[in-house]
């Protein structure tokens, strides 16, 4: 099969497109002809050794495909089955072993294409809004890249939930995404000088000067500032990405000088650490998908052979929606 395998840390010129063996199997595992593979900053982040990954390793570990073998002891699924996953290292691959326990069954007449573009940014947006912090009616949210793949989706799911949603962009064309997905308000950062002093003022005139209960930021050490001094007393902020780069250290008495705030971390590993929680948040973003009622933005596509100008591409945030790999 063909895959694409990250020689050693670095940056996109590491990606390298070769043949490698077929895989097989093992117990409780299935193996999928993968029709696309999702590209998601966490694959950047193990190709450059943020994540500490073996290097060579196949890169990617979301995608959507059919089943081609069941390992010994898989049962519930059978050959000719169409599964996603977010979780299955070694995705950018024609074939790619899944761990049963972490593929769900795409639903009917929802296209694999869509599928792959889901499981990851779908699961993620949903944590954020309906656990990380729980979104409910006049909650004012703060969202950083609001045309990206997570940004879309979690802002139509927060505003389903009754949240009015304010997202940063950095275009006008971002902007018009951002707007139909939801947001109340588009605030372009990339026209301002000082985004730790104006993004907070221009987020606290359209809050009546109180500030949001909630910032979402997946941008990290670029606009970390900026979202802490952009929340209301006792706000929350959910950091749960470094696209820009990730956070050094502060001192946590900002938090107390700040109003009492709030800062989590998560990840979504530990927000789908049962099979419950999984089943729950993916048949929510995909049955939503398939039923018509959450819009799934794929921006780009790229043949598998091209990995390496998908993540340039992702990581120079020339993106908007989702990143597909195509073998």
């Amino acid at each position: 099969m063909h895959a694409v395998v990250a020689r050693d840390a670095g940056g996109p010129e590491v990606l390298q497109y070769t043949e490698r063996p077929d895989p097989e199997p093992a117990p409780g595992e299935l193996l999928v002809r993968v029709a696309a593979a999702g590209v998601n900053f966490i694959d950047t982040y193990r190709r450059r050794g943020v994540y500490r990954t073996q290097h060579p390793h196949v890169v990617g570990v979301e995608g959507a495909g059919t089943v081609e073998a069941l390992g010994e002891g898989v049962t519930g699924v059978a050959v000719g089955d169409e599964v996603a996953w977010h979780d299955a290292p070694g995705s950018y691959a024609e074939l790619v072993t899944v761990p049963a326990a972490q593929a769900v069954r795409v639903p009917a007449g929802l296209d694999l294409t869509v599928a792959a573009a889901l499981p990851l940014q779908g699961m993620t947006a949903h944590y954020l809004v309906s656990s990380a912090f729980e979104i409910g009616p006049g909650h004012d949210v703060l969202l950083t890249a609001g045309a990206g793949g997570v940004g879309l989706l979690a802002t139509q799911l927060a505003v389903a939930r009754g949240g009015r949603v304010l997202t940063t962009v950095s275009s006008p064309e971002k902007a018009a995404l951002s707007t139909t997905a939801g947001a109340a308000h588009t605030i372009d950062y990339a026209a301002m000088g000082d985004i730790t002093t104006e993004l907070p003022a221009v987020v606290r005139d359209l809050t009546d000067g109180d500030g949001v209960h909630v910032v979402y930021d997946g941008v990290g050490r670029a606009t970390f500032d900026a979202s802490l001094a952009s929340l209301r007393r006792r706000g929350m902020l959910v950091l749960f990405g470094g696209a820009s780069g990730q956070v050094p250290p502060f001192d946590p008495q900002r938090l107390n000088s700040g109003g009492s705030l709030y800062l989590t971390r998560p990840t979504l590993a530990h927000y789908t650490a049962s099979r419950a929680e999984i089943e729950w948040r993916s048949g929510d973003v995909m049955g939503s998908a398939a039923a018509g009622d959450l819009d799934v933005r794929i921006g780009a596509t790229y043949p598998l052979a091209d990995a390496a100008e998908a993540h340039a591409a992702l990581e120079g945030r020339r993106t908007t929606g989702k990143v597909l790999l195509l073998p």
